[in-house]
């Protein structure tokens, strides 16, 4: 760990995000419960509180003169650690925020319920490990990729879905595939111009078929859906007119969940 000392000695813009990179560490490490020195994080928010540069205003300072070992501290740390990254025009990634619950996920403490999704065609892998994540909340039994779909050991899917990738239930299929396995079962797709998700009826076993950012559901999907029980759509007021499909996934699989859990 670097010294105070030569901390304050670094050139002014690496010296402020030398701080940024080491508040966040902090904060990580408290919330995690890992082994940290106490002393060194007040004498860090001293010095901070008190350092040259005038990239350092009156707000920032003021937080790093509260530092102290409490219980509030991983929030100031956080604080501290994204006031100096607003300064300095860096981005934090999703990835770099504290998910206590990310790894070693036991799969068996899920309770889970007959509902299985379809992705049809989806391309961003974020995306992806987001529909994970909403899978795992919401006890859906599988995930079936229907090819060209991207796939959830991409390292942004791995990335979003917080461990959930390893939860859930997934395979690839093929379009005949995936008619032989879901033949007479209820199917329905989240698509626009279907009925309005609060007058839905949603069944107690079934298949949703999500499709890709741009295009939406095949066309082959939709006949299926269709012929089955039709599309759900949520209700929107906004200019866009759209939602980004893992937040629609989400809506929905809320929904589904709350209709058949109670």
């Amino acid at each position: 760990m670097i010294t105070i000392n030569k901390l304050q000695r670094l050139p002014e813009k690496t010296r402020l995000r030398k701080f940024e990179r080491l508040f966040h560490g902090f904060s990580i490490d408290i919330v995690q419960q890992r082994p940290v020195d106490y002393q060194y994080i007040m004498r860090l928010g001293q010095v901070l509180a008190n350092d040259p540069s005038e990239l350092v205003d009156q707000s920032l300072r003021d937080k790093a003169s509260l530092m102290a070992k409490n219980e509030h501290l991983a929030w100031y740390c956080a604080d501290i650690s994204l006031m100096l990254g607003q300064v300095l025009n860096i981005d934090q990634a999703d990835w770099d925020m504290v998910d206590q619950s990310g790894a070693n996920l036991d799969k068996n403490a899920r309770t889970i319920y007959p509902l299985d999704v379809i992705l049809d065609g989806i391309r961003s892998p974020f995306n992806i490990g987001s529909i994970f994540r909403s899978a795992d909340s919401f006890g859906v039994r599988s995930i079936k990729l229907l090819q060209p779909t991207a796939l959830p050991e991409h390292p942004r899917a791995i990335r979003s879905a917080r461990g959930c990738t390893e939860t859930v239930a997934w395979e690839k299929v093929s379009f005949e595939t995936l008619v032989e396995q879901i033949r007479a079962k209820p199917i329905f797709a989240l698509e626009t111009k279907g009925i309005p998700i609060d007058e839905f009826e949603f069944p107690s076993e079934g298949c949703v078929v999500i499709g890709s950012e741009e295009l939406g559901t095949s066309p082959q999907m939709l006949r299926l859906a269709d012929a089955s029980l039709g599309r759900v759509s949520i209700p929107l007021s906004g200019t866009k007119g759209s939602l980004n499909v893992s937040v629609a996934f989400g809506i929905m699989m809320q929904r589904w969940f709350s209709c058949i859990a109670r």
